[in-house]
């Protein structure tokens, strides 16, 4: 049993929150998640957003590192409740000419819809495969806490990686560079920015590795499975707690905060020096997202076979609209034809929409703050790869920026990433410093998606700041296995 129920206290129940705690609590901390919305997850949280029996993921649907991560492998969330949920086909990316480019378990499937054989894509990717846990004990860390422990391997990912996406048009086919381009399209930025290629070979490689999996039930199944281990190890959660000041809670020995960094400030700043207030003053948020929930009489009449066995999708078309529509985002204004990421889960889980029904998910990048209204846009958009497809809607949900910050704040102006994936702040977040979960205050530390590795409901960001908790607050040592430690 905990040795003190006031040993952490965690502001946030996102699954990064989540993780720290549980964390914590399995070391024999004593722990308390506050949350200022009436339920736990963050934006793990599902609800029925358009009609009874539609269950819709309010924030975060699609989990393409969830599988594969370190964190929520160590905590056994399977034994408390979570199933994830595979396809044959992990995504699919519908083609104008009505056919789709896929990213399967198998590399040979995959290959086969694509159009550069043995060479190109297979070339890319198939160095890194038999080898997932090494490479996420590389790329889901500080870039800056210890030096690799696999230096070649990931010297190897990092000649590729570290290209923009616009710079691969000689080694792959126009095919495999839409498909990669829909998976650097989750960072938001223009395809011509240096690294781009790093989030498509990662999502790619996870893909053939532990696959684009989603739970059952919805992204709330992954925060009710880390509130189970939580308690299971002595941990509490108070919902319906908004937090102003830190003189609101009962004293801890240590804060950890699954916050922005706004809100860092706003609620601790006054411990906080005014050098890192300034340094954090400076934190640059990212595009938001217009997002639509449909509730769906049938499944989705795709043009492509592949795109209706496949949960999660991405919908931009060649390689040029997508990069076309990431270069208008960048000048403040939505696309026209977007690039969409989407899911219909009920083609996997039952448990989503009432027999024989199904539901939709799809999300097309704004700017920051954008108040106009995407509707028409995202339905013609799916429309072209799936003729029919208005037919088939019983209702729709729209959340816009204001809504998703409404119902977070820390998604600031609708940032579902909580801060740009560009230039350096997509490596260093939120501060340049080899351990960016610690504040100059001994007692609080930061553990949102606003630190590395970033965005995902991965729990990664909350396992690294809860393990320096661990070793500079507690005097322990956080690490077991084969898991090497952060320094600092």
């Amino acid at each position: 049993m905990p040795s003190d129920a006031r040993d952490a206290a965690v502001i946030g129940s996102g699954p990064n929150g989540l993780t720290a705690a549980v964390t914590l609590a399995r070391a024999g901390r004593g722990v308390r998640v506050y949350e200022a919305a009436d339920h736990i997850g963050g934006g793990a949280h599902t609800e029925e957003l358009t009609l009874p029996g539609f269950r819709h993921d309010v924030c975060s649907a699609v989990h393409p590192l969830g599988a594969g991560s370190p964190a929520f492998g160590e905590l056994g969330l399977e034994d408390h409740g979570l199933e994830w949920l595979h396809g044959d086909i992990a995504m699919a990316h519908p083609l104008p000419d009505g056919t789709a480019a896929v990213l399967a378990r198998s590399m040979d499937e995959t290959v086969a819809s694509l159009d550069d054989g043995r060479r190109g894509y297979r070339a890319l990717v198939s160095p890194f495969l038999g080898r997932w846990d090494e490479l996420a004990a590389e790329v889901l860390r500080p870039v800056l806490a210890r030096f690799p422990r696999h230096p070649v391997l990931l010297a190897q990912l990092g000649l590729s990686a570290i290209m923009p996406m616009n710079a691969l048009g000689g080694l792959v086919g126009p095919r495999t560079r839409a498909l990669l381009a829909g998976m650097a399209g989750h960072s938001a930025t223009p395809l011509s920015t240096p690294i781009t290629t790093a989030a498509a070979l990662v999502f790619a490689i996870a893909g053939h590795e532990v696959g684009w999996p989603i739970p059952r039930g919805g992204s709330q199944a992954v925060s009710d499975a880390l509130a189970s281990v939580l308690r299971a190890h002595g941990g509490k959660i108070v919902t319906g707690h908004p937090v102003a000041t830190l003189d609101e809670l009962p004293a801890a020995r240590a804060y950890l905060f699954d916050t922005s960094p706004d809100g860092l400030t706003a609620i601790a700043g006054s411990r906080l020096s005014r050098r890192y207030r300034r340094r954090l003053a400076r934190y640059r948020y990212g595009p938001s997202v217009f997002k639509i929930d449909y509730a769906l009489s049938e499944p989705i009449p795709w043009k492509a076979e592949e795109c209706r066995r496949a949960p999660t999708l991405h919908i931009g078309g060649t390689y040029e609209e997508v990069a076309e529509a990431l270069a208008t985002l960048a000048k403040g204004r939505p696309a026209e034809k977007p690039l969409l990421v989407a899911s219909q889960p009920s083609i996997l889980d039952p448990t989503r929409a009432p027999e024989g029904k199904h539901t939709l998910w799809a999300y097309g990048h704004v700017p920051n703050g954008w108040s106009g209204d995407l509707t028409d846009v995202i339905d013609d958009q799916i429309e072209r790869f799936a003729p029919g497809f208005r037919d088939v809607v019983l209702a729709r949900s729209t959340l816009g920026p204001a809504d998703f910050q409404a119902r977070n704040a820390n998604l600031v102006g609708g940032d579902i990433a909580c801060g740009a994936m560009r230039g350096l702040q997509a490596l260093f977040r939120p501060v340049i410093t080899p351990v960016p979960y610690a504040t100059p205050d001994p007692s609080i530390y930061l553990c949102s998606q606003a630190t590395p590795p970033g965005p995902g409901v991965h729990g990664m960001c909350g396992w690294h700041a809860a393990r320096v908790v661990l070793k500079r607050v507690f005097g322990a040592d956080p690490w077991t296995g084969s898991t090497p430690p952060i320094t600092g």
